[in-house]
């Protein structure tokens, strides 16, 4: 079982008004770049609970769900 984990994230509007996030911060403050967001749509978080926009994104050549809950950003992370 997973848990959420609520990040800090750096997004983008785009010309079209479209909200692109640009890196992940982790818990501990450790910064991931998004090497590029594959898919956006909404869905809910099947291991953690939870729903919003889904971003799919490329982080270090790994796919990674990052989830727009209302107004707060969460990753799939590790049970404690």
């Amino acid at each position: 079982m997973t848990r959420k984990v609520y990040v800090d994230v750096t997004a983008r509007f785009d010309k079209e008004g479209g909200l692109v996030p640009q890196s992940v911060i982790w818990e501990d403050g450790r910064r991931f770049e998004i090497d590029r967001v594959l898919d956006v749509r909404p869905a809910a978080s099947l291991k953690a609970g939870g729903c919003g926009m889904r971003y799919t994104c490329c982080i270090w050549g790994r796919e990674t769900f990052l989830f727009l809950e209302e107004d707060r950003w969460f990753v799939e992370g590790k049970k404690d």
